[in-house]
């Protein structure tokens, strides 16, 4: 892991950087945030997983893209990190009031997105249109990319059968043991094309500090991304501290695939093609060659501080 040391020259990075976030729905919109106070909207790109997407209740739920396309669109509930900020239940209420299971709550203004994005794939758009389609009404000024226009789902085998990763993590609250992490089907899919031409056209590409199994593996795991990230110089943000996810399931999951569930696990995970690695200042886990900062990122501006020094030792 090189590290080399990039000085800002007269002109300003939001004038001369172009970066694309690899992103969950947590940690990396939390990092998000801090990039829009050090970049412009129109200079980011965001691959977004799509491995916990699903059907439900006659809408398309694509949680992680929604959690992204809200924050660019200023309307995410960053209480919770998932939908529209003083949305209303009232759909949800009813449903559950007439018997039906509704283990997922969804707000009335997210179900209205999720049903649109579902029509527009019933009538043949491939999600990448849905998602552009869906940024436009909203006012999206980033590009926001689903990782693969095929579906491709994460699936938990447990000790009573194989569940979807969100009746894992949402239903079960993560509360059952794993047996395996699969994936749904087990061929791996092409990634959308504007996905690569947004790698491509990148000045740097950052891993944000989302569930490395969950969320950045099924990018990763996208043809044509990992020979990209090899050409890119890439930075890559933990998401742990000690043997501690900041947020998240991560433990178990990594444990479940034979990864150490640590910062050094991450970056055994990424070392192929990982330039920089950050890691948070209260981390005991030393993983060398890497920088550390506050990576808690209780406000924006701490978020811009990961996104200052990142910028400041830019791989190049």
């Amino acid at each position: 892991m090189a590290v080399l040391s990039y000085f800002r020259d007269s002109l300003s990075w939001e004038d001369t950087i172009t970066v694309t976030f690899l992103s969950g729905g947590t940690g990396t919109p939390k990092l998000l945030q801090g990039a829009r106070l050090a970049l412009n909207d129109k200079d980011i790109s965001v691959i977004v997983n799509t491995a916990e997407d699903l059907w439900y209740q006659g809408g398309h739920i694509s949680p992680d893209i929604d959690t992204v396309m809200y924050l660019f669109a200023g309307i995410l509930n960053t209480k919770t990190w998932w939908g529209i900020e003083g949305d209303t239940f009232v759909t949800h209420e009813q449903f559950r009031s007439l018997g039906v299971d509704t283990y997922l709550a969804v707000g009335d203004r997210d179900r209205a997105v999720e049903l649109l994005r579902g029509e527009l794939l019933k009538g043949g758009k491939t999600l990448s249109h849905a998602t552009k389609e869906l940024c436009s009404r909203l006012s999206v000024q980033a590009s926001v990319l689903p990782m693969t226009d095929r579906e491709y789902t994460t699936m938990i085998e447990t000790y009573d059968g194989t569940i979807h990763f969100q009746e894992y993590w949402v239903r079960h609250r993560g509360s059952v043991a794993i047996r395996k992490v699969l994936r749904v089907p087990d061929t791996r899919p092409d990634a959308c094309i504007g996905a690569l031409e947004a790698m491509e056209k990148s000045d740097l590409i950052i891993i944000g500090p989302s569930n490395p199994i969950t969320s950045i593996s099924p990018i990763l795991e996208c043809n044509g991304v990992i020979d990209l990230l090899k050409q890119k110089p890439v930075v890559a943000v933990s998401p742990f501290i000690g043997d501690k996810p900041v947020s998240g399931p991560a433990r178990d999951l990594m444990v479940a695939l034979g990864f150490e569930p640590t910062s050094a696990g991450v970056y055994a995970a990424y070392a192929d093609f990982v330039d920089l690695f950050v890691q948070d200042i209260r981390d005991p886990v030393q993983v060398p060659g890497a920088i550390r900062c506050d990576t808690l990122m209780t406000n924006p501006e701490i978020a811009k501080g990961i996104m200052d020094l990142i910028l400041a030792h830019m791989p190049i």
